[in-house]
């Protein structure tokens, strides 16, 4: 059996899903500027614009940090069944995830061409040019390409259908296959650094 879930009606809105927690202006809510403490409801968009950043807590503990030129959709988040689906179809997001116990939980975030699915971690993802990067710090996420995309970069295990990606690995998804291929490498260390650079929120000033 998959542990990447099977696809969720949609969510209804309305219905909470967290807090904006730190910001650098410009970051957007729902196409209103976004202040630290607004509510986060279900399928409310958070973008950000060329130095914006946003650091959002889910209320499951889990933490959502967004970088520049980004767009991200929390689709649903339910605590207590933990239910959670997040939609980016640009820019870069590290997620900081509480570990999924409940049976039938998930984790869960999508790109335009892969979905990866999370038990419990903290990894990053990016999407642009038609291409999605996975990194993984602790744990493991599972990324499992979406229509035509293929992996043109792996370092992870890969089965059938999926890849499982450990700390310290990473995959790339593209709808775009390079004519030479690829070849399996963990993570650069500099590449690593400026993933999580580029997601770093600071805390606000008191």
């Amino acid at each position: 059996m998959s542990p990447l879930p099977a696809v969720c009606a949609p969510a209804a809105a309305g219905q909470p899903a967290g807090q904006i927690r730190a910001l650098i202006p410009m970051a957007t809510r729902n196409a209103k500027t976004a202040k630290v403490n607004d509510n986060l409801e279900w399928n409310d968009l958070l973008k950000t614009e060329q130095k914006g950043r946003l650091r959002a807590g889910l209320t499951d503990g889990s933490i959502l940090s967004v970088g520049s030129n980004s767009e991200l959709r929390v689709v649903q988040h339910d605590a207590s069944s933990q239910q959670t689906e997040l939609e980016m179809n640009l820019g870069k997001v590290r997620s900081k995830v509480v570990k999924v116990t409940q049976p039938g939980g998930k984790f869960e975030m999508k790109t335009p061409n892969a979905v990866i699915g999370v038990i419990g971690t903290d990894f990053y993802v990016s999407y642009s040019g038609n291409q999605t990067t996975v990194i993984c710090y602790t744990g493991k996420v599972w990324v499992a390409p979406i229509g035509n995309a293929k992996v043109v970069k792996n370092s992870g295990d890969s089965t059938q259908n999926q890849i499982e990606v450990s700390a310290g690995q990473m995959v790339v998804i593209s709808s775009e296959i390079p004519p030479a291929g690829f070849e399996p490498q963990s993570t650069p260390p500099e590449v690593q650094r400026a993933s999580i650079e580029d997601t770093s929120v600071p805390d606000p000033l008191p």
